[in-house]
């Protein structure tokens, strides 16, 4: 039996590969599925079943797809419906993969089709559980995506709780937890940073598997503090649904380099978002006037979700070169399918045609604490709770995640400085404000990281699980 868990840092998910006896099933695949198939072949296996834990909001599966390539049968839980060929399985309905069994465990709550997979080894005995966005490591998925008709998130929860008790929580201490997210993703609100746990380390250290908790107090720490979900999560679950273009295509259609001057045409004539995906530090010393900073290499897809939305919005890019189609792909994880083209030569061709720039300030954590002592307006970009464990005295939060709410907060006139936790954030709110007209911002760079070596008054540090 092989167990292969295929974690993508910039989503924050995991995907499965599962092989015995010369058959394989893949939970939750990432949109881009040729590397499954490769790995099927590479071990004379054929891939039989592609197990959906729910329908995903916050990227796009890559279901539909490896269906197609391999002849899999696509699998969901209970109650969901698809607009293409699908089994929809019963609770507790067993599937055979080689000498091993997947069983279906229906555990409605973050969506109400949300299942688990039980993995019984050849011998059949419970080995893992593959708990979707059901169980994470520290935490639980979040009851409010889901609503609909009369079902609201506190009946969710309702639901979630039941779920866990009844299904999750009997299994066995030594049951492997696969997650389908860790740290970083928006489906939860307290994730770990670990990627793999136990039911017993669960059942210790998880707030919300408490064996004392009522059911009342699950549904108040679940649904407290839950902040809006990114506008794109609904379009996700569309395509998840009702299907989508093959990556491959989106690919092909995008991928498509631009002069300066067809690059300019192109932005004057769609409206297209210029997105420019270089490093911060590189961004800052110089950009195509109007253009948005969401570097690659931070929390790239779901940042471009959240704060562009519509995942149908005309994007060009500037990409380091040699990246262009990394960024296309990532783009695609997301639903943005609809990238027009990227600046041949990126920024470097924009300069060498004379074409106006325009620059971000940028200051160290030092200069901060001397404009401070001259009572410098500052702001917080980072999220509501670290801001609330510790931040600089006096500081408003500005959370990028809602940024517009707070655009008329941001002074007309005289210098500002905003920061977050570690200078990307801050970058990108800086682009969006001056996008927008607002140009006396400044950049902190390394952001708070930083902050906490100045002697600059900060609050009382507080440990983030105090706060649920």
């Amino acid at each position: 039996m092989i167990i292969e868990q295929i974690y993508t840092g910039c989503l924050a998910q995991g995907a499965y590969y599962i092989e015995s006896n010369g058959e394989v099933a893949i939970i939750d695949p990432l949109r881009e599925v040729q590397d499954y198939i490769d790995s099927a072949a590479k071990n004379n296996a054929k891939i039989k079943y592609i197990f959906e834990t729910h329908f995903h909001a916050d990227f796009v599966s890559g279901h539909v797809t490896l269906a197609e390539r391999t002849g899999a049968e696509i699998v969901f839980g209970p109650s969901a419906e698809t607009n293409f060929k699908a089994i929809i399985a019963k609770d507790n309905q067993v599937f055979k993969v080689g000498d091993i069994t997947i069983t279906v465990l229906h555990t409605p709550g973050h969506t109400m089709e949300s299942s688990c997979y039980l993995l019984k080894d050849e011998n059949g005995k419970d080995h893992a559980l593959f708990s979707g966005d059901t169980l994470f490591l520290g935490d639980v998925g979040r009851p409010d995506l889901a609503q609909k008709g009369d079902i609201t998130e506190k009946d969710l929860a309702g639901f979630l709780f039941d779920s866990l008790r009844n299904k999750v929580m009997t299994l066995a201490d030594d049951v492997i937890v696969y997650p389908a997210h860790g740290a970083g993703s928006a489906c939860g609100k307290n994730l770990s940073k670990e990627t793999v746990g136990t039911i017993g380390n669960q059942k210790q250290t998880n707030y919300a598997l408490r064996t004392n908790m009522t059911k009342a107090e699950f549904i108040k720490e679940v649904t407290d503090g839950l902040l809006p979900p990114p506008a794109y999560f609904p379009l996700n679950v569309k395509l998840n649904k009702e299907g989508y273009q093959n990556i491959d295509d989106v690919i092909k259609n995008s991928e498509k380099p631009l002069s300066v001057k067809d690059f300019e045409i192109i932005a004057n004539e769609t409206g297209a978002v210029i997105l420019d995906v270089r490093h911060q530090t590189e961004f800052v010393k110089g950009f195509i006037p109007q253009s948005i900073f969401i570097g690659i290499d931070g929390g790239f897809a779901p940042w471009v979700g959240a704060l562009i939305k519509d995942i149908k919005q005309p994007i060009l890019l500037v990409a380091p070169e040699g990246r262009e189609e990394d960024t296309i792909t990532r783009l695609s994880r997301v639903g943005f399918d609809n990238v027009l083209g990227y600046l041949e030569g990126s920024f470097d061709a924009w300069i060498k045609a004379g074409k106006e720039i325009d620059t971000l300030t940028s200051v160290s954590a030092d200069v901060l604490e001397e404009k401070i002592k001259e009572n410098a307006v500052v702001f917080d970009a980072r999220k509501p709770g670290e801001y609330a464990s510790e931040h600089i005295v006096g500081v408003k939060n500005t959370p990028l995640d809602s940024l517009n709410e707070h655009i008329s907060e941001f002074p007309e006139k005289g210098d500002f400085y905003v920061y977050c936790g570690g200078g990307y954030r801050s970058v990108i709110t800086a682009s969006i404000l001056k996008a927008r007209g607002i140009h006396n911002v400044i950049d902190v760079a390394g952001g708070y990281a930083a902050i906490r070596n100045t002697n600059i008054e900060r609050t009382a540090a507080v440990c983030p699980s105090t706060l649920k």
